[in-house]
């Protein structure tokens, strides 16, 4: 399953391939890409447990840019 989620307030383009490297890494995600200038995400991820491989996916973000929200 791919989808695509906005970004709130991701301050830089580092931040953002850092966030893209630790979410490629997420067990059961095929593919994901975070576009600091579009501020959105995409995860192709493991359909049956995408709710619990977006929870770590929120969770990683919050360590790389804690004032980041990723509209769900």
């Amino acid at each position: 399953m791919k989808k695509t989620f906005r970004l709130k307030d991701l301050d830089c383009a580092n931040c953002a391939a850092k966030m893209e490297r630790q979410i490629k890494k997420v067990e059961g995600v095929s593919d994901a890409s975070v576009n600091f200038l579009t501020q959105k995400m995409t995860v192709d991820a493991d359909e049956s447990r995408f709710e619990e491989i977006m929870d770590e996916v929120v969770r990683l973000c919050r360590k790389v840019e804690p004032d980041c929200v990723i509209v769900r």
